[in-house]
């Protein structure tokens, strides 16, 4: 018998479906709420082959498409819930699933979001975009985010996230939902930093991949590292963020291992345009969501509206929205006058 009973996962992507995995290890039963058949399929036959091919997911996780499917598996009981959707996902799943969330969340369950991103029309983060829905609970609701590759979750490889929360005996219990052998939530109450170094590294894998398509190597990775890290200081001081935080899992943690790795639908997404192909064909072949490219507009208009300093930030903008070459962004931050280091 397992330490926790039912726990419900919102969307069969891949980094939910590893989550969903990591869960499965504490959990008796593991729904996942899916919106098409043939996702539903896949996990019936215990596979999702289409975002984690090759990987055998263990009986207890079970797929439902429906809200009654839902209370059918879990019995009306859940004892967390985990949202796996994409920035552009919130506004529409809350508009239609509103009263379950909310009917759960008046019953004291937790809720957790994995959502990494920054609304590009309204510049709202995913705690800002959920205010409007739930924000009555806001107690209720944690953050998670850091170095964490689906794949190799599920691969039970060693893996450490920043979980970010507003109740410290909640959030420890919260945390020790997600603890097993190879995967660990380390709790933080910096909402704010978790949900920025998330987002901003999506930015700043494209930046890694445009890189290293156009054949540069360690040495410019890690200038760029660096410098964007201290574009990122800059956004935090804007949103109040504790600067160690991007020195942390969901922030250096993240960015570290999205501009090495090879599994990162950013980086891969950055690969492609050095070899000259255009943002809108590589997102027309993309079977996955790309989350840095629509970040990367909103960051430009951050950054516009509260006039901070981040041209690596800017100059990927151009390249993804104005046609700039990559190569002329390079120049570019080169030809700048040395400064001192300034966070601010």
């Amino acid at each position: 018998m397992k330490k926790y009973s039912t726990a419900l996962v919102i969307g069969g992507g891949a980094f939910g479906t590893s989550i969903a995995y990591v869960l499965a290890q504490n959990f008796n039963s593991v729904v996942i709420k899916v919106r098409n058949k043939s996702s539903y399929d896949e996990l019936k036959s215990h596979q999702n082959k289409r975002y984690l091919p090759n990987k055998t997911l263990p009986e207890n996780i079970v797929p439902a498409l429906s809200w009654e499917q839902v209370d059918e598996s879990s019995q009306g009981e859940l004892e967390v819930i985990v949202s796996g959707l994409p920035t552009a996902g919130l506004v529409p799943f809350f508009e239609e699933n509103s009263s379950p969330i909310i009917y759960q969340l008046m019953k004291k369950v937790p809720f957790i979001s994995l959502t990494k991103g920054i609304d590009p029309k309204s510049l709202h983060l995913p705690d800002e975009i959920m205010e409007d829905y739930i924000g009555m609970f806001k107690d209720q609701v944690y953050y998670l985010s850091g170095p964490s590759f689906a794949a190799e979750i599920l691969d039970k490889q060693i893996t450490l996230v920043s979980l970010a929360g507003r109740n410290r005996e909640e959030l420890l219990k919260v945390c020790d939902m997600l603890h097993t052998p190879f995967f660990k939530a380390v709790p933080t109450y910096d909402i704010k930093g978790v949900l920025l170094g998330g987002a901003l590294k999506n930015i700043l894998a494209i930046a890694g991949g445009i890189i290293e398509g156009l054949g540069y190597n360690h040495n410019t990775r890690a200038a760029m590292i660096y410098r964007g890290i201290v574009e990122m200081l800059r956004f935090g001081v804007v949103f109040n963020a504790r600067p160690e935080t991007f020195y942390g899992l969901s922030g250096m943690g993240d960015l570290i291992l999205t501009t090495t790795g090879d599994l990162s639908r950013n980086k891969s997404f950055g690969k492609e345009l050095a070899k000259g192909h255009s943002a809108e064909e590589i997102l027309a072949k993309s079977t996955s969501v790309v989350e840095g490219y629509k970040t990367t507009q909103a960051a430009y208009l951050l950054a516009k509206k509260y006039a901070i300093r981040a041209p690596l930030f800017t100059g990927l903008y151009e390249v993804l929205y104005k046609g700039k070459k990559p190569e002329e962004v390079l120049v570019d931050m080169m030809d700048e006058p040395s400064k001192f280091d300034s966070f601010l």
